[in-house]
């Protein structure tokens, strides 16, 4: 039975060419990065090479780049970093009710250690309202955190926008692009972004990696203390061969010419493909932007009378592999806090479907998913009790 792997916005294939950078990282490039001997700078070179690919794609400084071993670490040594670097004097994070997992748990954690949090409300796009963080903005504001591209339903959020409204009010601004990155283009310059968060296995990278980009001059506590590695933010010796393999999908990615690349568009024709041929199936219902401000690679559909776990289960036993939902979040049995934010009821909610390619995915397999699909909905439907 052939595989077909739609699940992208949880996790990537690695690609071929990462591999191939990362292997002399285990074997005769060993080396630590903080020892002075030859083997150790030969870590070292690769660490900073790395560095100044990653910092260059988004505008930054290569000494504003600080690895970390994923988007959860990043998000978590973004806000605590600076919670508690600015408290007792500033002690209000303002950030989004569709953000990941780790930022919404790190916010309710602070709120333990007397933060005060507010949780901006989204349309029913996903977007959220400039005039609402205008008015949520106090002089006690540390942060403003708002997520880039849903990893749910693939909205784009106005950067810029949102960045200049919190220059203009003396804020910083954090914002998570780990499904955004590479697929959109993004300058910390031009987008006016204090802090970003940025991890290597949503594009064909390895997993354990990530970075946390930090504005020049901006002053938050790190969490883990040990050697001073990563300019005394992130102590532990450094994944060398991670870091290689990040900054080769980044390379690949061709993010540093600035321009659209072909598999960002091939990508998107695929995307409205599947977009409009499951609307096509009767009673269905596109989660999150109409527009073109949603994630190239991002399809979120309810399907009414079904349960998305029960089409989830059916694709899977043609060897389909998609998601009802965010991969950080699969264990929980609650309604996709997402969805919820965006309207949609508990129903709705379990009736969805989340498709989400990568530049490996192909015309023909997307023809069988569409072929696969179509007929568990008539099947579904059928035997639903739902269905009167």
């Amino acid at each position: 039975m052939k595989q077909i792997y739609l699940d992208n916005a949880a996790t990537t294939k690695v690609d071929e060419q990462v591999i191939k950078a990362m292997l002399p990282y285990f074997d005769e490039k060993f080396g630590n990065a903080s020892s002075v001997h030859l083997v150790g700078q030969d870590s070292k070179n690769a660490l900073e090479k790395s560095r100044k690919i990653i910092a260059k794609s988004i505008g930054a400084k290569t000494r504003e780049i600080i690895f970390t071993s994923g988007g959860t670490e990043s998000n978590n040594l973004a806000l605590k970093g600076l919670f508690f670097s600015n408290y007792p004097n500033k002690n209000h994070i303002i950030t989004t009710k569709v953000e990941h997992d780790c930022v919404l748990n790190t916010c309710k954690w602070l709120e333990t250690q007397s933060a005060e949090v507010t949780y901006l409300d989204v349309d029913e796009e996903g977007f959220v309202s400039l005039e609402q963080l205008k008015n949520s903005i106090t002089d006690k504001t540390i942060v403003v955190s708002v997520i880039h591209g849903n990893n749910e339903i693939g909205t784009i959020q106005d950067l810029e926008a949102i960045g200049k409204i919190c220059r203009e009010r003396n804020v910083l601004f954090h914002t998570d692009v780990c499904q955004s990155f590479t697929k959109v283009p993004i300058n910390v310059q031009k987008d006016n972004l204090d802090l970003v968060t940025l991890n290597s296995h949503k594009i064909h990278g390895p997993k354990g990696v990530g970075v946390l980009y930090i504005r020049e001059g901006i002053k938050i506590t790190p969490l883990s203390h040990g050697g001073g590695h990563e300019r005394n933010l992130r102590s532990g010796t450094e994944n060398i061969s991670g870091i290689v393999g990040f900054a080769k999908s980044v390379e690949i990615s061709n993010t540093l010419k600035g321009t659209r690349t072909k598999d960002i568009e091939r990508m998107t024709k695929l995307r409205d493909k599947l977009i409009k041929s499951i609307l096509e199936i009767q009673d269905t219902k596109l989660n999150g932007s109409n527009g073109e401000k949603r994630l190239c690679n991002n399809i979120n559909v309810s399907f009414s009378n079904v349960e998305g776990e029960a089409i989830g289960g059916y694709l899977e036993n043609s060897g389909i592999y998609t998601s009802t939902g965010s991969a950080c979040a699969s264990h929980s049995l609650e309604t996709s806090h997402v969805l919820k934010a965006i309207g949609l009821s508990p129903v709705q909610s379990n009736s969805s479907l989340r498709i989400s390619i990568s530049k490996f995915t192909t015309d023909e397999e997307v023809d069988y998913v569409l072929e696969k699909l179509k007929k568990i909905i008539i099947k579904l439907r059928r035997i639903s009790p739902l269905v009167r």
